[in-house]
């Protein structure tokens, strides 16, 4: 049974949390996506609307407190902003237990991955690679041995819930699993009760859905739905 991740996109530190308390006993883990109007144009905590990051946020960064709630409910950081080889630290010093980087905003590569060996052999955390819609799988292929997980994204246009799910993901997991039977495989974006089953089949592990549970009439009754497919 794949692991059901609710995905959400706070406006604030007080945003979140309460999102994140209609998820106790429900899940593990939800998604934050956190979006810095650059490299997708939507703004989300912990990033303000000048562009700035949130004070509290950098003082969680300053203190090194763990970004968790009550009832060991977890978070990951979808990282949908540019640069994010230059601020790999202030991200992980959250505790957030698994942290995904676009592939196609890292410029610096070299720095990247000197960032991710230095937190992988230090740090307790979860290291994704989310790659899009158009981007061959076969960019991520030499650098799978170096993270946890892949996230494929199902929608053409990233970083806004609600878009129609788009059937070339099939493909790319479809590949990814037969190259790497063993790679954990999440995909995010146009996940509902009606495609989670192809993405089943496709070979995914993990199943990351915004819209689909949050405007849903029932949370509880939704994420069961899913956890019954």
């Amino acid at each position: 049974m794949p692991e059901i991740i609710p995905a959400l996109m706070p406006k604030s530190f007080a945003d979140l949390e309460k999102y994140a308390d209609q998820f106790h006993g429900l899940v593990d883990i939800v998604q934050v996506d956190v979006m810095d109007g650059k490299f997708v144009p939507e703004i989300s905590w912990p990033y303000t609307e000048d562009g700035v990051l949130d004070p509290i946020f950098l003082e969680i960064v300053k203190q090194e407190r763990k970004l968790s709630q009550q009832d060991s409910l977890n978070y990951e950081f979808d990282l949908m902003v540019t640069n994010p080889e230059k601020t790999i630290e202030s991200w992980v010093k959250t505790g957030v237990k698994r942290i995904i980087f676009h592939v196609e905003s890292i410029k610096d590569k070299k720095l990247f991955w000197e960032s991710i060996s230095r937190i992988k052999n230090g740090q307790d955390v979860e290291i994704g690679l989310a790659v899009d819609i158009e981007t061959p799988n076969e960019e991520i292929y030499p650098h799978i041995e170096k993270i946890d997980f892949v996230q494929c994204m199902g929608i053409a246009q990233i970083g806004f819930q609600g878009q129609p799910f788009d059937k070339q993901v099939l493909h790319k997991i479809t590949d990814l699993r037969k190259r790497f039977p063993e790679l954990i495989i999440s995909v995010d974006g146009g996940v509902s009760l009606e495609t989670a089953p192809l993405l089943i089949s496709a070979g995914v592990n993990r199943l990351v859905a915004g819209s689909a549970i949050l405007k849903s009439e029932n949370i509880e009754t939704t994420i069961e739905e899913f956890k019954k497919l």
